[in-house]
Formats: structure tokens, C-alpha cells, sequence
């Protein structure tokens, strides 16, 4: 267990049910943090409460949450976000730039990618990331204490993956983005590190199967034969779960993991090595 008493975290795109966001906020919280959750939207879908389900579950372990419905490609909003954070809790401690573009037109090979879907990726997930943690950076230098700032990268940011090239794209930036403001932040005490999921079985999943789904195959059946596929290629033998991706995000948010900075952490299982 770590210590997070007294911290105040903000997690973007935690609204998910079975999303990386929700079960880091939720970690964070069960180390005692107060958490800041966010997503594009307050409401769920398919019975899920969203957000606001999110926040009461944090609230229920003991902590204090706040859930704001933020647009993270919008400066105002983020701003918003990091000054309502420090209203409500005083300051904000750590950052977790979890959100990402869905799955969508994107998914297709180079030559027939709209430039309108590579915008709307790399809006999302590399401008998104860079507006969040520059609003949070500057109220970390602004006061001591220092800080953490998480972001989530991915196996796709170490290696191209083909009808990927927008999403690839994204996440390789978010690895280069943590480095330099690893270094750039390093004097005011906070830390910067990515995250590297592999294959995840979050709500994302299905994005991803429907994306590489051959024509005439069923989505589920689809979906069962990516994992299993992947699985069989996992040193460890199983995809990631969201836990996984949270006990990474918790040590990278702690004292235990205050020297490391810089860093693009491949939790897959072993499946990727580079």
C-alpha cells in the first residue's frame, strides 16, 4: 500500500465502467487521495452511471471526489478544471492524463486515412495530454511540494502497428512530451512518466476488434480470437486489466516512486520488451 493521504489527484477519462480511468481513480482513492474525476460526458451508456457513479464510489472508500465533465481538447476548459480542483482541495498533487480518442474511422491504412480522423486523434490524445499537463504543470511550480504527472501512452507508442498510423502517432508523442517535461520539471520536484498498456480488456476492446474484424465475422467472436491470440503471445499469458495498468499508476503517483522520471513503462505482460 502507498501513502497518498493528504494528496489531491486529477484523472482524466475516468468515466468508463470497465475504462484504465476509472481503476486508477478508484486505486488512488484506496491509497487515500482525494480524486478529481473527468470525462467528456457526466453520463454513461448501457445502464452506467458514468461519473457520477465513479465519484460516489470514491466518496464511499473513505475520500473525497469532485466529477467534471471536461473537454480536454478546449484550454478554458482545462484550465477550469485545474482551478476548480485547487478550489475544492486546496491543490492538486498528481495529474493522470488517462483520456483517449475512441476508436473510429481512424483504423484503416495510411493511404486511406482522412486527414478530419488524424486531427481529431491527435487533438484527443496529444494536445489533450499537453493542455492538461501544462494547466497542471503550472500550478505545481507555482507552490512547493512538487508533483507527479502520469500519461497514458501505449504499446502502440513504442511500435507501429498498421491501420493505426493516427493512433500510433498520438502515443508516440505522449513518450516524447514526458521526456522533455521530465526534464523540464525535474527542478520543481515532479515527475513525469508514461504508461505503455498492452492489450487491455477494457470497453476499448471492442473498438479496437471492430477495427481488424474480417468481413462476415461476427464482433464477438472476433473479439474472443483477439484475446486469446494476444494472450497466446503474453509471456505472462493473459491480457492486462485495468488493475494492472492502476497498481502501475499508484507506485508512479507515490514517495516509492519519486526517482523515477522520464520513464515509458510497458506493462503487457512482457509482450513488448522496446
Amino acid at each position: 500500500m502507498y501513502d497518498l493521504g493528504g494528496k489531491t489527484a486529477i484523472v482524466t477519462g475516468a468515466g468508463g465502467e470497465h475504462g484504465i480511468g476509472r481503476a486508477i481513480a478508484l486505486r488512488l482513492a484506496q491509497e487515500g487521495a482525494n480524486v478529481v474525476v473527468t470525462d467528456v460526458t457526466l453520463e454513461g451508456s448501457q445502464g452506467w452511471g458514468g461519473l457520477a457513479t465513479v465519484a460516489m464510489q470514491i466518496d464511499q472508500m473513505g475520500t473525497s471526489s469532485v466529477a467534471l465533465q471536461v473537454d480536454i481538447r478546449d484550454a478554458a476548459q482545462v484550465q477550469q478544471m485545474v482551478e476548480d480542483s485547487v478550489e475544492r482541495f486546496g491543490r492538486v498533487d498528481i495529474l493522470v492524463n488517462n483520456a483517449g480518442a475512441p476508436a473510429g474511422p481512424d483504423r484503416v491504412p495510411i493511404v486511406d486515412l482522412p486527414e478530419s480522423e488524424w486531427q481529431r486523434v491527435q487533438e484527443i490524445n496529444a494536445k489533450g495530454t499537453f493542455l492538461c499537463s501544462q494547466a497542471a504543470a503550472r500550478h505545481m511550480v507555482s507552490r512547493p511540494g512538487g508533483g507527479r504527472i502520469i500519461n497514458l501512452s501505449s504499446s502502440a507508442g513504442r511500435e507501429g502497428i498498421a491501420r493505426y498510423g493516427a493512433y500510433c502517432a498520438s502515443k508516440f508523442a505522449i513518450i516524447g512530451l514526458t521526456q522533455v517535461m521530465a526534464k523540464e520539471l525535474g527542478e520543481h520536484a515532479i515527475t513525469v512518466n508514461a504508461i505503455c498498456p498492452g492489450l487491455t480488456e477494457t470497453e476499448r476492446l471492442s473498438g479496437m476488434a471492430e477495427g481488424l474484424r474480417p468481413e462476415g465475422v461476427d464482433m464477438e467472436t472476433h473479439r474472443q480470437k483477439l484475446i486469446a491470440d494476444h494472450a497466446a503471445q503474453v509471456p505472462l499469458g493473459r491480457i492486462a486489466q485495468p488493475a494492472d495498468i492502476a497498481r502501475t499508476a499508484a507506485f508512479l503517483a507515490s514517495e516509492e516512486g519519486g526517482y523515477l522520471s522520464g520513464l515509458a513503462l510497458n506493462v503487457s505482460g512482457g509482450a513488448w520488451l522496446t
